[in-house]
């Protein structure tokens, strides 16, 4: 157990971890938002000292495992490799924003509030980083739980059915995927969890068939993508705005993530079977999602499911198997992360100050709030792929392998951009131009905090829309050996 403690990856488990268990004693709450935000800076500084440690020859400090459950072929696995550390560096960013932007916030029992948002960012590390299938479901869980009591602790007024309805979608899905890894454990020669045993094993068609829908349908879940969507505009729209955040910036990558780790590479003959499915699946839900949000009123709904028209196309695009495509769309996780944080900061701003979400009872707050309103216009259009902001990368990638798929799904697929720029225009002119509303003469200026996190997230927009070589650079090795592992099982 030791040895645990030696490596990037147990430490970027145990820092959330220790650090979310101590959460819970400390009574005043000054001390414990002190206390989480050092916890998450603390794991985010590590999480750059793995940035140095990248070459091969350093593997013994990127790769953790030890005896957990030895008699059914179970070990406490981790790795830190170019895709998992794409998401990892996102959960590790994500969580100090949060708690910067959201610190004159006060909870009810802000230690328990704390303590379960730094529990679900070291689930999420588990997820991102475990090689065994038990741990991966172990962690997976372990997000979970959390999050559903910080849903439905802390929120609107509808907020308990809200997520009760998530913790059903969710523990649902999760009984599908505990089942589909149970049997492709008792296939596997070895009776091994271990993900190289998984990827090993080659299953009949059948039997990739009806696994691929266990799988899947527990990470569409998760993700959401339509039709298993219905969760989420609720959940955003009662939850506290750290909350929502960490359910968008990071919790739905765990979907997008999952299907790339362990569906495709594990059923390939499935994924050959059913992707036109799914594309198209992800497609219709990408322009009927894109179409919602058009028609919104709620600022928050608005932004939820534009989530799900971003989620839909990166679902489409893992489909296509194509490299350029799945290279896009780890990048575009990243990148998506950090738009969707940046305009569920400014939404959960407008909501504290005004105490409303509609669009319609706003206007005007760029003469009262200029600092926000160019932070949000930066945001916005990023989050519209606008060319040098880094959803354009992303995108333009995923629409390349789409294209490659079938020009014709690609064309479709690519009616959402256009709606994606009337409902973000929309809602830029209605909420913060145009004349000056009553409610809006109350809005203040955003506070340093605010400043300092917008101005973080509007750095790596241009970052990584202008320079996006070190982000390909760090996966292309590991998207190469996946897709190599892929086409050699077809």
């Amino acid at each position: 157990m030791i040895a645990a403690f030696d490596n990037f990856p147990a430490l970027l488990i145990w820092l959330p971890l220790i650090g979310g268990i101590i959460s819970f004693f400390i009574k005043d709450e000054r001390n414990v938002k002190i206390w989480s935000l050092f916890s998450s800076v603390l794991t985010l500084a590590l999480m750059g000292i793995t940035f140095l440690y990248i070459d091969q020859k350093y593997y013994l400090l990127n790769e953790v495992k030890y005896f957990w459950l030895v008699d059914i072929g179970s070990s406490f696995g981790f790795s830190l490799d170019g895709i998992s550390r794409m998401l990892c560096l996102l959960n590790a960013i994500v969580f100090p924003l949060i708690f910067i932007s959201t610190w004159n916030t006060r909870y009810s029992s802000s230690n328990s509030f704390h303590g379960l948002m730094l529990l679900a960012q070291c689930g999420m590390m588990g997820v991102f980083m475990a090689t065994d299938a038990l741990v991966f479901y172990f962690f997976w869980e372990l997000a979970l739980i959390p999050t559903y009591f910080l849903a439905s602790q802390w929120g609107g007024e509808k907020r308990i059915q809200a997520a009760f309805k998530f913790f059903i979608y969710t523990f649902a899905g999760s009984l599908l995927l505990l089942v589909g890894i149970l049997y492709v454990y008792l296939k596997t020669p070895d009776q091994s969890f271990s993900l190289m045993s998984f990827y090993k094993l080659n299953l009949s068609a059948g039997e990739q068939n009806w696994l691929f829908w266990l799988f899947f349908v527990a990470f569409a879940i998760k993700m959401p993508i339509f039709p298993f969507h219905t969760w989420q505009p609720d959940v955003y729209e009662q939850s506290q705005p750290a909350v929502t955040m960490v359910l968008s910036a990071v919790m739905v990558k765990m979907g997008i993530f999952a299907v790339i780790r362990w569906l495709v590479p594990v059923f390939p003959a499935a994924v050959r079977n059913f992707d036109t499915i799914i594309i198209g699946l992800s497609v219709a839900g990408m322009i009927y999602a894109s179409c919602i949000a058009i028609v919104q009123d709620d600022i928050k709904r608005l932004i939820a499911w534009s989530s799900i028209a971003h989620i839909g196309l990166m679902c489409a695009a893992i489909f296509t198997l194509n490299d350029a495509a799945f290279s896009g769309v780890i990048v575009q996780m990243f990148n998506h992360g950090i738009n969707i944080l940046g305009l569920w900061i400014v939404a959960g701003l407008l909501e504290q100050q005004l105490g409303v979400r509609k669009i319609s009872q706003l206007g005007g707050i760029a003469q009262k709030a200029p600092v926000l309103t160019i932070m949000l216009v930066i945001v916005a259009l990023a989050n519209t792929a606008l060319p040098l902001t880094n959803a354009f990368v992303g995108e333009f990638l995923m629409f390349s392998g789409l294209f490659r798929f079938n020009a014709w799904v690609a064309a479709f697929a690519g009616l959402s951009i256009i709606l994606a720029a009337i409902y973000t225009l929309n809602m830029i002119k209605n909420v913060f131009y145009g004349g000056l509303s009553p409610l809006s003469e109350q809005v203040k200026e955003i506070t340093m905090n605010q400043r300092i996190v917008l101005a973080v997230i509007v750095v790596l927009i241009f970052m990584v829309g202008v320079y996006p070589a070190p982000m390909f650079e760090m996966i292309k090795a590991s998207t190469e050996t996946l897709l190599a592992r892929i086409a050699a099982k077809n």
